[in-house]
């Protein structure tokens, strides 16, 4: 796969040779639906036919995005709208079975070769291009990249049209409301997803379309493809410091398309040194050509977030023929790291290494970036990033979407993620359970999809597409349940063998081969809201590939999808109001109260981050706590929502962060102080590779108004990747006995008196509720926003000494003008307490937004939301 790598913040562009040349085909696609076009692709695909009544496409992207972008169909991702757009189902496939077609400009002169590749479409399609058939065999499959040599086939004056039919899946199933409606859209190679599940809406169109890019590119010939670059670092390695060599090992597929016997060298060069083969291959001939390893010396090793750096190397294969001049190249971006597991009989669960090294798990589950795919590397860049800044170091693809993109990949290369890569099965679709919403039993859904050589074909290429990136740590035969037989044993014993070879498979993403499922039960979860204290006390898988909770977003993000009428403050044990539950709320049931009845939607919302910071915090502090002793890792079900739906997110649809993101962000630090809810034991988590020395463990209680009334220290030493439990302070709790809550403030101190770990709780009455928050006086902030050098901005928060501790405070990046927030943005921190006389300052990135005049907003618990100017 040709690869030009465009990620935010860090671009970089290989030298194109004039060997090479290749480009996207975007702008100008033209599409009319199959029943409003008389005549047939040849016609269509020539110049001369005209499409003045046609509408303008998007591609890359779906028929219900075009519809949308044309204004033909309301926004499905706002109220109910969705139900006012056709279903697929209802309406029969030819509904959105759409032609799309492109001009573009291109010859061919001596041994150029012209391609035509397409990465992705959605479900079946037929290629013309100048009036000629492409594909000789209608091309069937979304996760299927297609190839087709199209030099014979270009007009000689150079331009072009191409027109393509895009055809629905064959079977889009029921939308009946079950986990993929009635579970038959599993039957081809497609989106379960899209048929609705718990956490989304049937997508009508079921993403019909020209989904993903399409290339025209230029060779002199030969054509390099899929070129793969292994990485081998044996030993146990640190991040820092001279390191002993790690072996390169490459290869390169190659065809050669021209009528004559062509020889050279496949080559490529690194770290100084050129690296190359002879090859000679006949007309019409391809195969794939083995490099000879490369020792590299002193390599920079890539390292998971929270470990280490990321540094990247780029190389360029290319055909260099026996005249001395460069018929093609392949250019690749990959780390130097190794990544292995074994069996650890404390947890009876799988331990995951990188470089040598022991690596805590603490993931995410991913479904996809938009359920309508509208995919850009900025949005990629900045939902991977938000996972970083949660201190989680995997994201898990979940089965029921898709193999993610390249420029997802890079983006986890880029911020050290590693992932955990499902394919295309899930237990609901797929017939683990009994279901009564499911058309077919069990023992035919078992064998969905219906073409297994398909799925395999299928597996191949992406496995191809993706397999150089760092990030890309597991691959997983499906979610909650394996492939058919005939699937997963060719996949397990040879196609992933031939083609990757270096990483681990899990039969299916909650084996006992992962995770000892001695509970019972279905290996995951749980996913309702929990008490806090259930995190540290109840024993769960001890390798959870799903566990998680609530996640309504604040007022901001509700009132982007809400309609004002609809804007209905849940109560517990009350039904929620209709668009409430069409986006799939979950309740927090008794969780809000104890901070008062939630008087409206927008008392609502606030309350709730209350309720999901304390509940992720708690939930990484709880598996955390039980390091290499219950657990080896876990994976939050889930972090993000390609729709915007309520629960399981910690930023929204419209990439606004909430609480749960900050929740997540404290209690997955790599080093990390907190307090055990069961005993009020202080403990320290270090997943670091070095031993903390003198270390200060400080713990300071304070009353509602922010005054100190206790403080208990010492110093400690905490050994590399452990758990320690330091000292209880349930004496000094207890003083507070009777009082309405209190404050505990915990930090860890280097021997320089720098904080290292900073941890706030706000605790209870001893009746459990929040009487004494609910009674707190108004607190005022000093707050100056400055823009620095490095087009960030550092807003200082300060809290004079004679007011009360300002609680939970949220920052905001706005237009001044509209008072609408800036997204994405990312702040240091968010929905922190500042004590009286104390200040705090949070620094805020965000791309540049032109002459659009911001501010920065801020309130809290008990501070009233005011705009700050940001001084230049």
């Amino acid at each position: 796969m040709k690869k030009i790598l465009f990620l935010v913040y860090c671009v970089f562009t290989f030298s194109t040779l004039s060997a090479q040349q290749r480009y996207e085909l975007t702008d100008g696609w033209r599409c009319a639906n199959i029943k409003e076009v008389q005549v047939g692709g040849s016609q269509i695909s020539t110049v001369g036919y005209s499409l003045n009544n046609w509408m303008p496409a998007t591609v890359p992207g779906t028929v219900l995005t075009t519809l949308l972008n044309n204004k033909k169909v309301p926004d499905p991702f706002y109220g109910m709208n969705n139900l006012q757009i056709k279903d697929v189902y209802d309406t029969g496939n030819a509904y959105y079975t759409y032609w799309f077609v492109k001009s573009f400009t291109q010859t061919a002169v001596g041994d150029e070769q012209i391609w035509l590749k397409l990465r992705g479409v959605n479900y079946k399609c037929e290629v013309f291009l100048n009036g000629k058939k492409v594909n000789a065999i209608t091309h069937e499959g979304m996760h299927l990249r297609q190839q087709y040599n199209i030099t014979k086939l270009l007009a000689a004056n150079g331009e072009n049209r191409l027109a393509i039919l895009v055809y629905p899946p064959d079977f889009p199933g029921a939308p009946n409301g079950g986990q993929g409606g009635d579970g038959t859209i599993a039957k081809g190679l497609t989106t379960a997803y899209t048929a609705g599940w718990d956490w989304i809406q049937p997508v009508r169109d079921r993403n019909t379309g020209i989904w993903d890019k399409v290339f025209i590119e230029k060779t002199k010939g030969i054509n390099l493809e899929n070129p793969h670059v292994v990485t081998l670092v044996p030993g146990i390695r640190l991040p820092e410091g001279i390191q002993q060599p790690a072996m390169i090992r490459t290869s390169c597929e190659i065809e050669n398309p021209l009528n004559r016997t062509v020889s050279g060298f496949i080559q490529y060069t690194l770290d100084g040194k050129v690296i190359k083969t002879a090859v000679a291959l006949k007309s019409g001939e391809k195969k794939t050509v083995k490099l000879p390893d490369f020792e590299l010396k002193n390599p920079k090793l890539w390292w998971p977030s929270g470990y280490g750096k990321q540094p990247l190397y780029k190389i360029s294969f290319s055909f260099v023929d026996a005249a001395g001049k460069t018929a093609d190249l392949e250019n690749v971006q990959f780390g130097v790291r190794e990544i292995s597991t074994r069996w650890n009989e404390q947890t009876r669960s799988r331990e995951n290494l990188v470089n040598g090294q022991k690596i805590f798990i603490k993931g995410g589950n991913w479904i996809i970036s938009d359920a309508m795919l509208r995919f850009s590397n900025e949005r990629y860049d900045a939902e991977v990033r938000f996972h970083r800044d949660m201190n989680l170091n995997l994201i898990r693809i979940w089965g029921g979407a898709i193999i993610e993109r390249p420029e997802f990949y890079e983006a986890c290369d880029k911020y050290g993620m590693l992932v955990f890569q499902d394919f295309w099965f899930s237990g609901d679709c797929n017939g683990k359970w009994q279901d009564p919403l499911k058309k077919d039993d069990q023992w035919i859904r078992r064998q969905y999809p219906d073409d297994h050589g398909l799925v395999l074909t299928a597996a191949a290429d992406q496995i191809k597409m993706i397999r150089n990136h760092a990030s890309l740590a597991f691959w997983c035969g499906g979610n909650e349940i394996t492939p058919p037989d005939d699937i997963l044993l060719p996949l397990k014993e040879r196609i992933l063998p031939e083609l990757d070879g270096t990483r681990y498979f899990f039969d299916y993403s909650n084996t006992n081969d992962m995770s000892y499922n001695s509970i019972g039960g279905n290996g995951d979860g749980p996913y309702n809201i929990q008490d806090p204290k259930t995190f540290w006390s109840y024993k769960t898988y001890p390798y959870n590939s799903e566990v998680g909770s609530v996640g309504v977003g604040d007022y901001a993000s509700l009132e982007r999808f809400i309609p004002k009428q609809n804007m209905i403050a849940p109560q517990n044990g009350q039904e929620p109001d209709s668009v409430w539950a069409y986006h799939k709320y979950i309740p927090y049931d008794h969780h809000i109260d104890p901070y008062g009845k939630a008087k409206d939607a927008r008392d609502f919302a606030m309350k709730a981050q209350l309720v999901n910071y304390d509940q992720y915090r708690a939930l990484m502090e709880g598996f955390s706590a039980h390091m290499w002793d219950w657990y080896t890792g876990t994976i939050i079900w889930k972090t993000q929502n390609p729709w915007t739906s309520m629960r399981g997110q910690m930023y929204d649809y419209y990439l606004d962060v909430n609480a749960c993101l900050y929740g997540t962000r404290k209690g997955a630090e790599p080093l990390h102080i907190m307090m055990n809810p069961l005993d009020s034991m202080l403990t320290v988590v270090n997943n670091g590779f070095a031993t903390q020395r003198n270390i200060m463990v400080q713990a300071s209680i304070y009353d509602l108004d922010g005054k100190l009334q206790d403080q208990v220290q010492a110093f400690a030493e905490i050994a590399p990747s452990t758990v320690q439990r330091m000292f209880p302070i349930q004496t000094q709790l207890k003083k507070m006995k009777g009082k309405d809550g209190a404050f505990v403030l915990l930090k860890l101190l280097n021997p320089q008196q720098q904080v290292l770990s900073e941890n706030f709780y706000w605790l209870p009455g001893s009746d459990g509720k929040y009487t004494g928050l609910q009674q707190m006086k108004s607190a005022e902030l000093k707050v100056t926003a400055t823009k620095t050098t490095k087009g960030e901005i550092e807003v200082r928060l300060k809290n004079d000494a004679t007011n009360t501790l300002a609680f939970f405070n949220r920052v905001a990046l706005v237009n001044t003008t509209t008072g609408e927030r800036i997204l994405p943005a990312f702040y240091s921190d968010n929905y922190f307490s500042v004590l009286p006389g104390e200040e705090k300052m949070i620094v805020v990135g965000a791309s540049e937004q032109g002459n659009t005049s911001l501010s920065v907003a801020v309130y809290g618990w008990n501070v009233k939301r005011q705009l700050f100017p940001i001084k230049k």
